[in-house]
């Protein structure tokens, strides 16, 4: 049986748990594996086939990575809470052993989130084109660039042209993504269980455009107006997406992923409990 653990290395009461848990499963003859510090290794990559079990210590962010890491497999991710929001995250820090024997066991829920394959195509020059493609648990962001230069693109979903827009930008998210920068943008927020996409326009330059949805078969596609080639930046669960041969970022396609994330949590009621906390502010229990 082997164990990956995923610590936010920012934080030392993070890597501490982490060491404490490492200890504790080696006495119970678990194989645990770490992943790198991407800051002092970013070139290095993090391998979790063969893992059980998959743990991140630390915020939203740490467990983002973890995903990324776990990909399209559906190894179980149990997010222990040692950052500031912890939306995602599945338990708290005070009790990291009890949660880890419980997700081992099979003892804890199971949320399954619809994940993204995004494909980014880029204008290399001299008539070469590139598509990449990437995992995304949370959105894509299509944004203005550092300039600040409002950008011009229209929306397609499925071959369906729903509108040209100017403005801010464009994201398109998970409904686990819909907490996020959606949210932020004025999107809504969305159950787990629902398995399409989320698309909300970024500050657009009209009073018109509002957030859709659209169902799990959709693709939807943004494509760069060539009639305004300003600079603009892709991001993927928050990392910024670049070509190796330095183009330029032209469309997108944002298709469901072929797997799921698998969270543990709890219970089923762990997400509406975590939207009343963190969200309406409410630290109460229910009389």
């Amino acid at each position: 049986m082997r164990v990956l653990l995923v610590p936010n290395y920012s934080r030392p009461d993070a890597v501490q748990a982490a060491a404490t848990l490492e200890v504790w499963l080696g006495h119970e003859g678990v194989e645990v594996l770490w992943a790198h510090d991407k800051k002092r290794e970013p070139n290095c990559t993090c391998d979790p086939e063969g893992c059980v079990l998959v743990v991140s210590l630390g915020g939203d962010g740490t467990l983002l990575r973890a995903a990324r890491i776990v990909g399209y497999r559906e190894i179980p991710i149990l997010g222990l809470s040692f950052g500031h929001l912890g939306f995602l995250t599945g338990a708290g820090s005070d009790k990291i052993v009890e949660a880890v024997t419980s997700a081992l066991a099979g003892e804890m829920h199971q949320s399954r989130r619809a994940t993204l394959d995004v494909g980014v195509m880029f204008d290399c020059g001299g008539g070469l084109m590139r598509e990449t493609h990437h995992f995304a648990l949370n959105e894509l962001a299509l944004t203005r660039g550092a300039p600040g230069d409002m950008i011009e693109f229209d929306v397609s979903v499925s071959d369906n042209h729903i509108d040209r827009l100017r403005g801010d930008g464009f994201v398109v998210s998970t409904a686990t993504g819909s907490t996020g920068y959606a949210l932020s943008s004025g999107g809504p927020i969305v159950t787990p269980d629902f398995n399409g996409m989320v698309c909300v326009p970024i500050a657009p330059h009209t009073i018109l455009a509002r957030a859709f949805l659209t169902s799990s078969s959709d693709v939807v596609e943004l494509s760069l107006s060539p009639e305004r080639p300003v600079e603009r930046s892709v991001f993927v669960d928050g990392q910024l997406i670049t070509c190796p041969e330095g183009g330029q970022a032209v469309g997108c396609a944002v298709r469901r992923g072929p797997g799921d994330v698998v969270l543990l949590d709890s219970d089923a009621g762990s997400f509406y409990d975590s939207v009343s906390r963190v969200f309406y502010g409410n630290m109460r229990k229910k009389q």
